[in-house]
């Protein structure tokens, strides 16, 4: 068998969800939340499914979802695309992760790998040869620096994997460090693979900036999105890809190989979806974030040291000050002990982990919180925080 495939082990997702369902626990581990999504896009796709087409879509998409790519994109960030050249539909964003590393990485060419990290990049850069170089990012702010990036890119560069905002920590980048990355990526010609999945959960009035959009990136960047977080139904699976036309002209071949397509009822109710009011998408912020904004205040009066968090579904909780528990360790008796899923950000590096990191979700119904909650404060006062 494939050995970098053999070789892995089960996703950390995996294992504490199931001892989530095996013990009864709270699962605040894995992200997906407890609302079914929004009613009209889900009878959209229901509607479409008994009265649409139902065989096969072509490849690159349903037009008038694709149509829809490049209008949210020109309404919601500024950018410009051309619809019948620069848009695609992928079965999933992590599909359009592997059509965008197969599509530009060749063996022998080196990527650039930001840790933590989703934890699909590795395996993926792996299997298409390519050579990982990575970027530790600093807690809490879990930024990089020029030094940073100069000790990573050389002229074997091909490509860079840059996910903002940044599933594992929470982190929306700021203007200057896109600038940054993208001063190198045209130095060293690399191309920039942007998992851009969260870009409109925002928080604290910040607006997303998608590196496609910065000066000189037009043409070297892959714009990746998910309907499935934009709508919270992570089941659906369906990848938003935007580049400029030579490169997706490369990558649309990468992409026929692999799914070749995607349910057209489910692009039917994404295309309606795209469109929708202002006010959907600003509602759907101010829910998680008013989550947001309770479980921080909660966790911080247990007395836990609690990271920013600016987008995403998740908040990091540093516990580098508990004697004798590194992430894994403590991870393991919450769910255990306590009945508590979460997840040891350890799991989202390769090399050089950090140890001291605990990721929680926070996109759940406030009755689940609730109970969460209180027996994290349980925990709080067995391991002598205040409780």
């Amino acid at each position: 068998m494939n050995p970098i495939f053999a070789g892995l082990p089960t996703t950390i997702f995996d294992r504490m969800s199931g001892l989530a369902r095996e013990l009864g626990a709270v699962n605040l581990g894995q992200g997906f939340p407890d609302e079914p999504g929004p009613e009209d896009v889900r009878r959209k796709a229901a509607e479409a499914v008994l009265h649409g087409w139902n065989q096969y879509p072509p490849s690159m998409g349903l037009p008038e979802l694709r149509q829809a790519i490049a209008e949210h994109y020109a309404r919601f960030q500024d950018c410009d695309l051309d619809w019948a050249t620069e848009t695609m539909v992928t079965s999933g964003a992590t599909e359009a992760l592997a059509a965008s590393i197969l599509a530009t990485v060749s063996p022998g060419d080196e990527v650039i790998l930001f840790q933590p990290m989703y934890d699909a990049y590795l395996p993926l850069v792996l299997s298409a040869g390519g050579v990982p170089k990575f970027v530790n990012l600093k807690p809490p702010e879990w930024t990089f620096s020029r030094s940073d990036l100069q000790e990573a890119f050389s002229p074997r560069t091909k490509a860079v994997l840059f996910n903002n905002p940044l599933n594992p920590s929470a982190t929306v980048f700021p203007d200057a460090q896109l600038a940054l990355l993208a001063e190198y990526c045209i130095r060293y010609d690399a191309v920039a693979i942007c998992d851009e999945v969260w870009e409109h959960v925002l928080f604290d009035g910040r607006r997303h900036k998608p590196m496609i959009a910065v000066e000189g990136m037009r043409n070297r960047t892959i714009k990746i999105g998910s309907a499935g977080k934009i709508f919270s139904l992570t089941g659906w699976k369906i990848g938003l890809v935007a580049a400029a036309a030579p490169i997706m002209k490369v990558l649309a071949k990468s992409h026929q190989f692999i799914t070749f397509t995607t349910p057209p009822n489910l692009q039917t109710a994404v295309a309606y979806g795209l469109g929708k009011d202002s006010s959907y998408f600003d509602g759907m912020r101010a829910g998680f974030e008013r989550c947001r904004n309770r479980f921080i205040s909660e966790l911080s009066g247990m007395g836990f040291d609690v990271m920013p968090s600016h987008g995403t579904y998740f908040i990091n909780v540093d516990i580098g000050g508990f004697a004798g528990m590194d992430d894994v360790t403590f991870a393991e008796r919450l769910v255990r002990e306590f009945g508590v899923a979460s997840i040891p950000v350890s799991a989202f590096y390769a090399q050089n982990h950090n140890r001291s990191t605990i990721r929680f979700c926070f996109a759940k119904k406030d009755s689940t919180l609730d109970e969460g909650l209180a027996r994290i404060r349980k925990a709080a006062r067995s391991f002598g925080l205040r409780g």
